[in-house]
């Protein structure tokens, strides 16, 4: 198993579990013997773009994120290593403002979930249904970001899938662009986690304590990770990780079969094939 996550949020993000202190993410890890973490949540943007009140932390919380994950640093050093982080979305415009969080904690992931539209408007991946063309658009800030040394991982790099209603060549054209930059920059993929857990153990918004083979049951409803685009990752020489991306209670001591789960939908002879690293 896996002994790291680099993906957690915290409640400032506005959806995940509001009462869920950043100890308790914590210790849970430590309880379920993970020797390393990264608390990576989403970015305050300084000047204000994503308008939605759910979704990142106002810029006014920066410092008291940053210090808060320092203070528990300390505190549990000798069972634990912590690291700051934030994950960041690249917007062209932002790029320096972006690289001042970078040089203010240890980890940066990059989780794309907007673009700018043909009119400098924001377009929501999930929310807005993407033409061919902005995928293609998404896929390029996605490179230009790697290439601008932003980030240190790309989480769920197929979460393009959302509203796409098949795998066909402009998905192909979008993960190679994708695989392509993440090996000549050496940049880790992620296998994201978040959604097997809200489509199984947090079906409908509401922990269950279901079988594992109850729960495979409900893996077609699972957009990412999409199978098609690791069997196209298995073609490059990239390293691949597995990220809890954590919102709740329950999720990280379900690491393990959340993963098994992930590794259901992907395949077993495709993950014999991923370089996943070692830490």
């Amino acid at each position: 198993m896996q002994k790291f996550n680099y993906h957690s949020h915290t409640y400032r993000c506005g959806h995940a579990d509001l009462d869920m202190k950043d100890e308790e993410y914590i210790q849970e890890y430590i309880k379920m013997g993970f020797k390393k973490v990264a608390i990576t949540d989403h970015c305050p943007e300084k000047n204000k773009i994503d308008k939605r009140d759910d979704m990142r932390m106002d810029y006014t919380q920066k410092d008291e994120y940053i210090n808060s994950i320092k203070k528990l640093k300390e505190k549990y050093a000798d069972k634990i290593q912590i690291e700051t982080g934030f994950e960041v979305e690249y917007l062209p415009g932002e790029e320096e403002n972006i690289k001042e969080l970078k040089q203010e904690v240890d980890k940066i992931i990059l989780g794309q979930h907007f673009i700018y539209g043909d009119n400098k408007e924001l377009r929501i991946h999930g929310t807005d249904n993407f033409t061919d063309e902005e995928l293609i658009r998404y896929a390029g800030y996605i490179e230009k970001a790697v290439k601008l040394d932003i980030p240190d991982i790309i989480a769920h790099p197929d979460v393009f899938m959302h509203r796409r209603e098949k795998f066909g060549e402009i998905e192909k054209k979008v993960a190679n662009i994708i695989c392509k930059v993440a090996e000549k920059y050496n940049i880790p993929l992620e296998i994201n986690l978040a959604q097997v857990f809200n489509k199984t153990y947090f079906e409908n918004k509401k922990l269950n304590n279901d079988s594992i083979e109850k729960q495979k049951e409900k893996l077609s409803n699972v957009v990412y990770p999409c199978r098609a685009f690791w069997e196209i990752a298995t073609k490059y020489n990239i390293k691949v990780l597995y990220g809890i991306d954590a919102h709740r209670r329950g999720q990280i001591s379900r690491y393990k079969e959340l993963t098994e789960l992930a590794n259901e939908i992907i395949g077993q002879e495709t993950i014999k094939k991923l370089n996943f690293i070692e830490e």
